[in-house]
């Protein structure tokens, strides 16, 4: 039986601001901030555990977030 396909946060760093809201509304706490550089960003720390429901992308007030489809596996 194949992979169910789901979406997948991608975070553009040039646009991420490290404010943390997509942290705060992820219900499966796959999202973090890591520091580079100085520079806060937000980073999918746990790919297995995303569920795919795009609310960091929604929440994202700099548009820092995409959804991208995964190919079925």
């Amino acid at each position: 039986m194949p992979a169910e396909r789901k979406a997948l946060p991608v975070i553009d760093p040039a646009r991420c601001t490290g404010c943390g809201w997509c942290v705060a509304v992820c219900p499966p706490h796959v999202l973090s901030l890591e520091v580079k550089a100085w520079r806060k960003t937000s980073l999918l720390h746990d790919e297995a555990g995303c569920t795919g429901c795009a609310k960091c992308a929604v929440k994202c007030p700099f548009g820092a977030i995409t959804m991208h489809l995964l190919a079925a596996v």
